[in-house]
């Protein structure tokens, strides 16, 4: 079990008075310590219900999001990734902008060895967009490359 020293900066978890964002703020993202760094292993985190707002008509667009990471020193806690991907709701942007600032703010969190992201929106005048970002330290580099290439290869027609 984890002691409350272990659980200082998670705020939002257990929360009965959780306030929704109304519009885009990384600072709901909080982390917890990762308690298994001699194990490798992949988080994956899915968001099926993902909405953001075109930056041109303020339409809104409906998504599917999925986050994969390998952890270093720290991880994302779901609650508070919950609230960020909410904060999207009101934010107007492009879907491939919207998948690599998620990237970015997951990384720049909790510097993990590896990370990817992958939106699948819904079609809007017949088409699909389904952007793709990762990025790894040093050691990872080599999945970095062969991630992206297996995108390629799967979306081809």
């Amino acid at each position: 079990m984890r002691t409350d020293k272990e659980l200082e900066g998670v705020t939002h978890l257990g929360n009965q008075a959780t306030k929704y964002p109304t519009d885009y703020d990384p600072g709901l993202l909080e982390t917890f310590e990762n308690k298994h760094l001699d194990n490798e292993y992949v988080v994956t985190l899915d968001c099926p219900e993902f909405t953001t707002l075109c930056p041109k008509t303020g339409q809104p667009d409906f998504g599917h999001i999925m986050i994969s990471y390998i952890p270093g020193k720290r991880m994302v806690e779901s609650k508070s990734l919950k609230l960020y991907l909410f904060s999207f709701r009101n934010h107007g942007d492009f879907h491939e902008d919207v998948v690599n600032i998620i990237m970015k703010d997951l990384k720049k969190l909790m510097d993990p060895k590896y990370i990817e992201v992958k939106g699948d929106f819904m079609p809007r005048g017949g088409i699909s967009i389904l952007p793709f970002a990762n990025d790894g330290d040093e050691e990872h580099q080599d999945l970095v490359k062969e991630r992206r290439r297996d995108i390629l290869r799967l979306n081809r027609l």
